[in-house]
């Protein structure tokens, strides 16, 4: 806090008004499966971004980002998108949201600081978003409810990126709390908390620095006409968490999914899978039972491996030297590894022993030399949501 502080007061020359600390992000199972009305499993992390913001007595916006050195302006009355401002078009966007919701913005000095910078991922952009429309509450519409700032959100992504809202961004960075994980449900548009309480466990976000090169589109998967087939493999089952299940065999799934080309066949498998995984987690969860959650973690990751196939062979090399660790059986594993994220590269997630940390670490030396990435390793902990510091 007092660095941004500081950063802030030197760039412009007057404290902030405000200091709002939002945490990062990373999905554990669903963020694939989330637009056939289903389920994501987050965990907000300790790996915060801050925001300070100074008010003006003009129109005019200007954005600092310490990490990047990287300044910029626009004006509240004449912002437009523009693909060369990456990071700050997030920010006009939420601005955006705002003034077309109705609530009067001055202009503002902004200064955001993160050691993760927004192309690791990790929920550093919508950190970023939920960050400022905080500081825009606080110092313009203290009457703002958090059901209207939520449509801001909403708003502005829609207005003024063109992009859809994933609730389970938005909802893990607003709403988390330590020592827990965060369950969308895109039903009802609603949460819920559940205890992560593994204290024997460590949790490492691996950014494996393989460029993300996407090889199919996934907006393919999310037509009506897909969803419509999820739709007719829905069963209603009381006793099963959200009160529904896919049918997972049988002649109705092959009849069903013969419509689709084989690939396509596959990704919907995956999508009815994944929804069981995300179950099988939670169950895991609410027993405090480390073993069956870490086997839907795993039975995910092979899911998006080789039915959705959006990993890679570094990511899958990564994964694979986690599941060495402590292997009695593949039904009560001791350890999980998933790839997280938009997929095609990147980044994965490792929970495993404490003890087996340092022997992670040593995994990631061999996997520089086999091929020729510097992964970055990040140790966490869970993390509340955005707050006013």
């Amino acid at each position: 806090m007092e660095k941004i502080e500081k950063a802030h007061e030197a760039e412009y020359g007057v404290k902030p008004d405000v200091i709002i600390s939002a945490p990062g992000r990373f999905h554990l199972i669903g963020e694939h499966s989330w637009f056939c009305r289903d389920k994501t499993l987050s965990m907000a992390i300790n790996l915060p971004v801050y925001v300070a913001i100074s008010a003006r007595p003009d129109s005019s916006l200007r954005c600092y980002f310490t990490e990047l050195d990287d300044r910029k302006r626009a004006n509240l009355q004449t912002m437009k998108f523009k693909k060369e401002d990456r990071w700050f078009n997030a920010v006009k966007a939420m601005l955006c949201g705002m003034i077309s919701s109705g609530f009067s913005c001055k202009g503002m000095n902004i200064t955001i600081h993160s050691k993760i910078l927004p192309s690791a991922g990790f929920g550093i952009t919508t950190a970023i978003k939920t960050a400022v429309l905080y500081g825009c509450r606080e110092l313009f519409a203290k009457q703002c409810s958090d059901e209207m700032l939520l449509g801001c959100f909403v708003l502005g992504n829609k207005q003024f990126l063109g992009t859809a809202t994933y609730y389970a961004d938005v909802f893990t960075s607003m709403y988390a709390q330590p020592d827990t994980c965060l369950l969308t449900n895109y039903e009802t548009k609603d949460y819920e908390l559940f205890p992560f309480n593994f204290d024997h466990i460590s949790v490492l976000l691996t950014d494996a620095k393989v460029p993300r090169i996407s090889v199919w589109n996934e907006e393919s998967v999310r037509s009506p006409e897909n969803i419509l087939l999820l739709g007719e493999l829905k069963n209603r089952k009381r006793n099963a968490y959200g009160g529904w299940v896919y049918q997972e065999s049988g002649s109705e799934l092959v009849e069903v999914l013969s419509v689709v080309s084989e690939d396509m066949r596959k990704r919907l498998l995956s999508v009815i899978r994944e929804h069981h995984c995300v179950l099988e987690a939670v169950e895991g969860l609410k027993e405090n039972n480390f073993e069956k959650f870490a086997h839907a973690v795993n039975k995910s990751h092979d899911n998006m491996r080789d039915l959705y196939t959006i990993s890679c062979p570094e990511i899958d090399w990564l994964t694979k030297r986690v599941l060495e660790f402590d292997l009695v059986s593949s039904l009560t594993p001791k350890a999980c590894a998933r790839i997280t994220g938009k997929g095609f590269g990147r980044c994965t997630y490792t929970m495993l022993k404490n003890s087996y940390v340092e022997r992670y670490r040593n995994k990631l030396t061999e996997y520089e030399r086999i091929f020729g990435f510097k992964p970055a390793c990040y140790e966490i902990q869970s993390a509340g949501g955005t707050k006013i510091l």
